[in-house]
């Protein structure tokens, strides 16, 4: 009996669904242990329709801009490429991280390269180089957590401060490494893909490919104009997702309990983007757990109230996430699968 060489392939991603739902189950069980349930639903049913209304604005605001951010680092690639195309693709993107974590960054390259008429290849380049400048900028956005919290952030959170060295040190060196491909392409990947060929031809011919994108992404952010555009568009991203950790907030009334503040509301963002990070379904389980820790070791928050607040700004997005990435996918794809009557 002959082994089917896809058998390989299907039990890393049999392996890998599991590594997940195990990841979001265990996050799960921390986020909700010893919540009184009773009192959450309470906090839930009594929620704010209005703030929950302007927080699925500001929610879609945030993501526009980062579809404004998406297409001028695309700019050089496909300078007319349109917005609304980018937005679709962005909010598919989404809605499949909800269903499956990272599989998002893929298919909506995937998709605005079938809707754009863009190489794959390059469009993932670019969601690449969008990821490590986001990640660079969570990283910055913690750091000032650290400064704005009148206490000892890492006292609660002690694995913060390695996981914050960790992200900086792995970014600075893809950076460094990204550039050495780019600059020295002919010397520097020549003589990986040339060593790495001599144990698999395969494993080159992968990172071939792997290199490719990274140099297409990395390469199409050009100008001055374009770096002062995305880091200006960069800036007000991540206001909207600060002001999102502000409104929620107001959506379970803690503003009646205490008064909150907007510095509040950044190390809510900040601390709970690593729960996103996590490769859990929609950030399920581990934004939850983070949210909550926030809320209830730095803020004093009970814990009920805390948790509904998570839960709230969670269904919220992920409604949010599914319902726009249905609408996109079949609308764009009904647009783009019309031909032109002659």
């Amino acid at each position: 009996m002959t082994l089917d060489n896809k058998n390989p392939l299907q039990l890393k991603k049999i392996l890998g669904l599991v590594f997940t739902l195990l990841l979001t189950g265990l996050f799960l069980v921390i986020a909700f242990y010893g919540v009184d349930f009773s009192k959450m639903f309470f906090f839930i049913s009594n929620a704010s329709i209005f703030w929950m209304i302007v927080l699925v604005f500001s929610l879609l605001s945030s993501h526009y801009i980062r579809a404004l951010r998406w297409k001028i680092i695309l700019s050089s690639v496909k300078p007319d490429s349109s917005t609304l195309n980018l937005f679709g693709a962005l909010m598919v993107g989404y809605g499949v991280n909800c269903a499956v974590p990272r599989l998002g960054e893929v298919s909506r390259a995937v998709v605005l390269g079938k809707w754009e008429k863009i190489s794959t290849t390059s469009t993932i380049g670019t969601v690449i180089l969008e990821r490590v400048i986001d990640m660079l900028s969570f990283a910055f956005a913690v750091v000032i957590s650290v400064f704005i919290w009148s206490g000892d952030l890492y006292q609660h959170f002690p694995w913060l401060r390695s996981s914050l060295y960790i992200v900086i040190a792995l970014m600075l060196l893809l950076f460094l490494f990204l550039i050495l491909l780019v600059r020295l392409k002919e010397k520097f990947y020549n003589a990986i893909i040339k060593f790495v060929g001599k144990i698999s031809e395969k494993l080159a011919h992968k990172l071939a490919s792997t290199f490719e994108m990274l140099i297409l992404g990395f390469a199409s952010l050009k100008g001055v104009k374009n770096y002062m555009l995305t880091l200006f568009l960069t800036l007000l991203m991540f206001v909207f997702y600060w002001l999102n950790s502000y409104i929620g907030f107001f959506i379970v009334g803690m503003d009646q309990l205490t008064n909150v503040n907007l510095g509040m509301a950044w190390i809510i963002m900040s601390i709970s983007s690593i729960g996103v990070m996590i490769p859990t379904p929609g950030g399920t389980g581990s934004y939850h757990t983070l949210v909550k820790s926030v809320l209830v070791l730095l803020f004093g928050f009970d814990e009920a109230i805390s948790l509904a607040y998570a839960v709230l700004t969670h269904i919220i997005s992920y409604v949010l996430f599914v319902t726009a990435a249905l609408f996109f996918f079949f609308y764009l794809n009904k647009k783009f699968s019309v031909k032109p009557v002659n």
